[in-house]
């Protein structure tokens, strides 16, 4: 039995039996026992680079030789955080914006909602505390986090954590406008969204609702704040979902592909409207950060792996895999457990199972992993396909072939 607790685990079962990844290289992972599996998650929506890059191992180990951390508060810095910022602000929709980082995207979101709540009490306008999300969202489980969760089961049990947080269908741009005018349009701090909700089930919107909706809370006078955790850093084919579709929001979260999992790092990037109160007025402090906020050694490995993603086309590769991941697995459509392929934006697709099944997805899963491939079970009963961005056409016929092979047993 394992002191380990796992996370969003039912621990009376998988207490007994870990199932243990040992090492891993390209697009495959391998347990202990040496069998081969190719990870079509990318881990968690963040390898999409691959695993097992000597670039970005080297580059970190030069840094810990040198200078594995030093806190960033203050005026305090290292030069691969101020290197990696400075990257990071080139590629955001407005070369201008600013950088604050963290350590992964449950504190990204927390930094954006205080951050809003804060840059509007710096303006004078701090009656401004309504935030608007989505069904099926997910931004990460800190307490704003799990306060904006549109995933029922994820805020079921905490009471309320944050209040002032209206959650609408995910797709219903007429309901985002609704919420505002019932809430009032001078109390909007902002909204949250995902351009492709992703743990709740990869669902894509049109581009038109993500205007719609940016114009609404704009109007309003609040923020479009543009959860990029998982669609920043080229998994949708651009360096953000935001850039791809022309939204200009106000504040962007990351994390994940920052470093594609090598060391852990997240962060806010804030358009210059947004940062202005704070980096123009004398005295006007965000008095938040985390004591590894900009640490060292993560940042050189963001500088590494945003080198490789520049190097070597990768964002034009999950263009590519935009129309292939469907493609391949379109077949799966024909499977009795299958009731729909979701895919359509970059490196993201789903398979849809029978959502009345509540035990169906976890049996797929482990169904798959028996057939050499790696998933996972996401909202509404589907299963999560976003593999590494670097995965070859060979190498995405073969998984659509384990997937086959899996969910056949069923």
């Amino acid at each position: 039995m394992s002191a380990f607790w796992h996370p969003f685990a039912d621990m009376h079962t998988v207490q007994h039996a870990p199932f243990v990844v040992d090492r891993a290289e390209g697009v495959y992972v391998y347990d202990e026992e040496g069998n081969r599996y190719l990870d079509a998650t990318a881990g968690l929506w963040y390898a999409n680079i691959g695993h097992g890059r000597r670039e970005v191992i080297e580059a970190v180990h030069r840094q810990m030789e040198k200078l594995p951390a030093f806190h960033c508060f203050v005026d305090f810095g290292t030069r691969p955080t101020l290197e990696l910022a400075e990257r990071i602000a080139a590629v955001s929709p407005d070369p201008g914006s600013k950088v604050f980082f963290g350590q992964g995207g449950s504190d990204a979101v927390d930094t954006a909602a205080k951050l809003a709540r804060r840059y509007f009490s710096a303006i004078g306008q701090p009656e401004r505390t309504v935030f608007i999300a989505r069904e099926w969202g997910y931004h990460g489980v800190n307490t704003y986090g799990t306060s904006l969760a549109g995933i029922e089961v994820n805020r079921s049990g905490y009471g309320e954590l944050v209040g002032d947080v209206v959650i609408v269908p995910y797709d219903d741009a007429e309901a985002v406008e609704k919420a505002i005018e019932h809430a009032g349009p001078e109390r909007i701090a902002g909204i949250f969204v995902e351009a492709v909700v992703g743990a709740g089930g990869v669902r894509p919107v049109p581009e038109s609702y993500l205007h719609r909706v940016r114009d609404a809370v704009r109007q309003a006078g609040g923020l479009y704040i543009s959860d990029e955790v998982i669609t920043g850093f080229g998994r949708v084919g651009d360096w953000f979902a935001a850039t791809r579709f022309d939204l200009e929001p106000d504040i962007i979260t990351f994390a994940k592909g920052v470093t594609c999992g090598y060391l852990p790092l997240g962060g806010v990037i804030v358009s210059p409207r947004v940062a202005a109160p704070f980096f123009d007025e004398p005295g006007n402090i965000f008095r938040h950060g985390y004591t590894y906020s900009g640490h060292a050694a993560s940042c050189a490995a963001g500088l590494a792996v945003m080198d490789i993603l520049e190097s070597e086309g990768v964002l034009e590769r999950a263009v590519a895999l935009e129309s292939e991941l469907p493609a391949a697995l379109a077949g799966l459509a024909d499977l009795d457990v299958v009731t729909d392929i979701r895919s359509g934006v970059g490196a993201l697709a789903a398979i849809q199972l029978d959502p009345d099944d509540e035990t169906l997805p976890a049996r797929a899963a482990k169904a798959c992993r028996d057939a050499g491939v790696l998933t996972r079970a996401v909202g509404g009963g589907a299963l999560q396909v976003s593999p590494p961005l670097v995965m070859t056409p060979d190498e995405v016929a073969e998984m659509a072939e384990r997937f086959h092979a899996g969910l056949s047993t069923l």
